[in-house]
C-alpha cells in the first residue's frame, strides 16, 4: 500500500488551501492517466490504463466513487469532493477529511479484521483513496428497501460495533496511545461538526436547511415546542462533543454497509471522530426502525414477515455486541479502565461494573437512535427508507410513527430494559395513528 503522510501539524486553514489549489477532481476519462502511476494498481487490474473500464458509481452527498475494471479485476476509488455535493460549493468543506478516513479504516481493519475494504493506495494531494472492490455486494439499504435478507446480519455488525468500540478504548488501549489518537482525530473538525448541526440541532428549530413531508406539520410543531425534549438532545450532543470513549465510525447506518446474501462489509468511516461507545449502534439502530416503519410503503406480499425479520436483526445486533463485549473484557481488558488488580486480582468479580457500564452505553444508543429518527425525517439529508415513497399521504403517516417512536426514546430511555422491550415498543407504534 501506498500512503502519501499526512500530519496533524498540517490541519490548519493555511495548508488545506493549499492542497485544494494542486486537487484536481477526478473523471471518468482521465482517472486511468492520472493514476497509471501508483505502484501495484496496474497489476491489480491488468492491461494498459488507457483500456481500462471507468464507471461513476457515488450517490452519496460528499463524494466521488468510480470503479475501474480491467482484464485482471477491479478496484474503488474514492475522492473527496471541496464541497457537500448536496448544496454545492456554496457549503465548502476540507479535504483533510480523506485523512481521518484512512486513518480510520486503518484501525477497523486491525480492530475487526476482515470488516472493511482493503486499502491499496491513499493521496492527501488529491484527497483518493484507493480500494478492494467489493462484488457482489450491495448497499444493505437498497437491499432492505427491496425486501432481501442477509444472513447472518445482526452477528456481524453486532461483533463489529463491540470490537471497534472496546478496542478503541482505554479498556483495551494503553493510555498514552489512545489519547495520541484522540489528538490526532480531533482535527477533523468540519465533518463531526455537521452531525452536531444536521443532528443534534437542526431538527428542532426552522434551520434553513431542513425540508419534511406535507402532512407533518403538527408532529413537527410538537417536537420543537418540547423543551424537556431539546435540552435532553442537547445534553446528548454535549456527550458527543466531549466524551471520548472510543474511536467512532461516526456515520454507521445501512448506507455505509455493504451486503450480499450472506456477507457483510463496513464502509465509509469518514465522520470518524472519538465519541460515546453508543453512538454507532444507536445510529445503526435508528436507520434499521426507520426501514421498519417505511416496509409498508415498499411492499404488501411478505410485509409483516419482514418487518418482523428486521426487529430481529436490532435484538441480533443488541445481543451480538453485549456477547462480545463481554469476551473481549474477559481476555482483552489490558488498558487503565477497569483494571484486573481492582477486581479479579483481590478476588473480586468485574461482571457487574461491566454490566453497570453496559447500560450506560445502551442508554446513550436509545437517547442517539430517537436522535437520529428524527434528523432523517426533518433535517438536510433524508434516508431512501422514506423518501422514496413516492406518495406523500403514504410516507407521512409512516414518518409520524418514526418520530414519535424517536421521541418516545429520548424522553425514556432510562426506562426501556432491553431489546426485546425497544421491538415491542416499535410494534405499537407501527400500528398506532399518530397526528
Amino acid at each position: 500500500m501506498r500512503v502519501n503522510s499526512w500530519t496533524p501539524s498540517e490541519e490548519d486553514e493555511e495548508s488545506d488551501m493549499a492542497s485544494q489549489a494542486s486537487y484536481e477532481a477526478l473523471e471518468p476519462a482521465t482517472l486511468g492517466a492520472r493514476l497509471r502511476d501508483v505502484p501495484g494498481l496496474a497489476e491489480r487490474v491488468g492491461g494498459a490504463p488507457e483500456t481500462w473500464q471507468v464507471r461513476e458509481v457515488g450517490d452519496g452527498n460528499l463524494n466521488l466513487v468510480f470503479i475501474i475494471e480491467g482484464p485482471a479485476g477491479q478496484v474503488v476509488v474514492k475522492q473527496a469532493l471541496p464541497y457537500v455535493r448536496l448544496v454545492g460549493d456554496s457549503w465548502p468543506l476540507p479535504l483533510y477529511r480523506a485523512f481521518y478516513e484512512f486513518h480510520a479504516l486503518d484501525r477497523q481493519a486491525r480492530r475487526d479484521p476482515g470488516a472493511v475494504p482493503e486499502i491499496f493506495h491513499f493521496d492527501e494531494a488529491q484527497a483518493l483513496i484507493v480500494m478492494e472492490y467489493l462484488s457482489p455486494h450491495r448497499i444493505l439499504r437498497h437491499k432492505l428497501i427491496a425486501g432481501e435478507r442477509v444472513e447472518g446480519l445482526a452477528a456481524r455488525i453486532g461483533a463489529f460495533c463491540a470490537r471497534t468500540a472496546f478496542r478503541g478504548s482505554e479498556l483495551s488501549m494503553a493510555s498514552a496511545e489512545k489519547k495520541a489518537d484522540v489528538a490526532l482525530f480531533a482535527g477533523n473538525v468540519e465533518i463531526p461538526a455537521i452531525t452536531e448541526d444536521l443532528v443534534f440541532t437542526d431538527p428542532y428549530y426552522a434551520a434553513e436547511k431542513n425540508h419534511h413531508t406535507p402532512g407533518l406539520d403538527a408532529v413537527v410543531a410538537r417536537l420543537r415546542e418540547h423543551v424537556a425534549l431539546k435540552a435532553r438532545v442537547q445534553r446528548m450532543l454535549m456527550r458527543f462533543a466531549s466524551n471520548t470513549e472510543t474511536l467512532l465510525h461516526g456515520d454507521l447506518h445501512s448506507g455505509s454497509i455493504m451486503a450480499t446474501a450472506d456477507a457483510v462489509r463496513v464502509i465509509d468511516p469518514e465522520f470518524a471522530q472519538y465519541g460515546p461507545m453508543g453512538f454507532d449502534i444507536g445510529m445503526l439502530t435508528a436507520n434499521y426502525l426507520m426501514s421498519y416503519f417505511s416496509q409498508p410503503g415498499h411492499r404488501g406480499a411478505d410485509l409483516d414477515s419482514y418487518q418482523e425479520w428486521l426487529l430481529e436483526v436490532i435484538e441480533g445486533t443488541f445481543a451480538a455486541f453485549e456477547t462480545e463485549f463481554a469476551r473481549l473484557w474477559d481476555t482483552e481488558r489490558t488498558g487503565m479502565l477497569y483494571p484486573r488488580c481492582l477486581f479479579e486480582a483481590q478476588g473480586h468479580g468485574s461482571a457487574p461494573a461491566r454490566a453497570a457500564l453496559l447500560r450506560e452505553v445502551w442508554q446513550d444508543a436509545l437517547t442517539v437512535c430517537g436522535i437520529e429518527m428524527h434528523r432523517r425525517v426533518l433535517s438536510l439529508a433524508h434516508n431512501a427508507d422514506f423518501e422514496s415513497i413516492a406518495d406523500p399521504a403514504l410516507r407521512a403517516p409512516l414518518e409520524a410513527r418514526n418520530l414519535m417512536m424517536g421521541r418516545e426514546l429520548i424522553l425514556g430511555a432510562e426506562t426501556i430494559p432491553d431489546a426485546v422491550a425497544l421491538c415491542a415498543m416499535a410494534r405499537r407504534y407501527n400500528g398506532a395513528c399518530v397526528t
